[in-house]
């Protein structure tokens, strides 16, 4: 029997005082940063693993304030390893700051790349919000295992969001750190040439196919429900592209057109992100021979009807 798609249901119950340390878990404490937005939710979620000799994940944006933070709920403990789940700026620049007070190594995501070369006059969209001066001592594949006092991290690749996007499993409690590729505030943003639509779809099945109970992502609240979560995350990205081609099928030719009239009543600062997300499925729909477009697939190439 096929199994019900099920309907995506955000929650973004979350009281948590920025720069306030908070036991979530018996071995997961959380550190908030205080960078809300319309792309941050609150703000950046800092997880502290352990006790004594500890990792982190995520130290979040370069804000002294945030660092000092950390420092201080850890007074008395060691700072092992900084862990990284990519290099978008509300991520991963603190690591530099925490590994200089404290001399722990930052480990991880690879250095930030894009998913995909350059189309001609194209300019990467999201420069400015990429942490290009991150530099991990030592670089965490798929599959690979930390271990702390108590406590053991597994890195798992998720490119999709970022091309060196990782998630951590910490196998004592059953639970993922899921950056920012699987929220439950919100979707995350897949936008070219940085993120990959395929990629992140993939991602997405491939999280599926593992048993954690519960996922810490990068904003927002805890997902309670992950497997369930992530067929509705599936089954809305389906959605999406159904929405898409419908539009190409009327007539609408380019992204402007498309988002103005799938995104009805968006908050006026996403749309540039709406329409990166808009590119990210007519890349996927024009590799797949869906689609085809009047040039490489960019934001201002026009559609069609293969």
């Amino acid at each position: 029997m096929a199994q019900q798609e099920e309907d995506l249901a955000f929650n973004r119950d979350l009281d948590a005082p920025a720069d306030t340390v908070q036991q979530i878990s018996p071995l997961v404490r959380r550190v908030i940063s205080n960078n809300p937005g319309p792309m941050t939710f609150t703000g950046t979620c800092t997880y502290i693993i352990g006790r004594g000799q500890v990792s982190i994940v995520d130290p979040g944006p370069a804000y002294p304030e945030h660092v000092e933070a950390i420092l201080k709920a850890l007074e008395g403990e060691t700072i092992t390893n900084i862990l990284v789940t990519h290099t978008h700026r509300d991520h991963s620049p603190a690591a530099a700051m925490v590994k200089e007070a404290t001399g722990a190594r930052i480990v991880g995501c690879a250095q930030h790349s894009s998913a995909r070369d350059l189309a001609l006059g194209e300019v990467p969209a999201l420069d400015a919000a990429n942490d290009m001066d991150y530099a991990p001592e030592l670089e965490m594949r798929d599959g690979d295992v930390l271990t702390g006092p108590g406590y053991t991290i597994e890195a798992v690749t998720t490119p999709g969001h970022t091309t060196n996007h990782l998630v951590f499993a910490l196998r004592e409690e059953n639970s993922l750190f899921s950056g920012d590729h699987v929220m439950a505030w919100s979707t995350s943003i897949v936008a070219p040439p940085d993120g990959s639509m395929s990629d992140y779809m993939a991602s997405i099945d491939k999280l599926r196919s593992r048993e954690e109970k519960l996922f810490w992502p990068g904003h927002g609240p805890a997902v309670l429900e992950p497997q369930r979560y992530l067929r509705a995350l599936a089954h809305h990205r389906r959605q999406r592209e159904h929405s898409i081609l419908n539009r190409i099928f009327s007539g609408d030719a380019t992204i402007p057109e498309i988002v103005a009239k799938v995104y009805e009543g968006l908050d006026p600062r996403l749309t540039k992100a709406a329409g990166l997300s808009v590119l990210a499925h007519l890349e996927d729909l024009v590799a797949r021979g869906v689609l085809r477009a009047d040039g490489p697939p960019t934001l201002t190439a026009r559609y069609t009807r293969a």
